[in-house]
This record gives structure tokens, sequence and C-alpha cells, in this order.
């Protein structure tokens, strides 16, 4: 099912994951996050951004074990840590992160 944003269309999967990566901007993540009415914070950006760089150096989605521990390595214990990250991706940090963040669902995830 397409995903409209500022009247370009966007192709996606079933589970609303964008089909290619490089169509990716930072637009097409409010739209993804507003479907599931959420609206992203400075807080929600820093994880988004910090799983692209992710994606770009390892090529793979992190699953969120994975994801927690290297984002208490680089943005320190008190983001690093599942309550905190569950609070800004309510329905799994590695799975709703990596949506917003234009990249396939991680491995692992349900």
């Amino acid at each position: 099912m397409p995903l409209e944003v500022n009247g370009k269309s966007y192709e996606t999967d079933e589970e609303g994951y964008l089909a290619n990566l490089n169509d990716w901007n930072e637009d097409v993540a409010a739209a993804l996050a507003a479907a599931d009415d959420a609206e992203l914070t400075e807080n929600h950006w820093e994880v988004i951004n910090f799983l692209r760089e992710y994606y770009e150096e390892y090529q793979i989605a992190p699953a969120v074990r994975v994801l927690t521990k290297a984002i208490g390595k680089k943005l320190g214990k008190d983001k690093g840590n599942s309550k905190y990250l569950y609070e800004l991706f309510p329905y799994g940090p590695a799975k709703q992160a990596c949506k917003y963040a234009g990249l396939p669902k991680p491995t692992g995830c349900v």
C-alpha cells in the first residue's frame, strides 16, 4: 500500500515498511509516525538517526537487545535501556524505530 507524502507516492510492504531504502527522508519518517498516531521528538530523531548510521555501517537493522546496547555505548546509559526506548517506541523499539528510519524490519522481530 503506497504512502503519500507531499504529493509523491512511496511504495511500502504490507506492514508499512518502505520498499526502497533510498526513498526515505524526514518527511516520510514523519508520515510513517503519523500513521501510528505518533509525533517525532528530538529524542525519536536521535534514535532514528543512530539506526540509519548503524545500518549504513553494518547493513543490518539491529534487534532490540543489540540496539539497546549500541545506543547505551553511543548516547549513554540513560538512553541505552529498554524502558527509555519503549517510552519512545511503544510498539517495539527496534521494529517501530526501524520502520520510521526507512529500514527493513529487524530479523527476529515478530
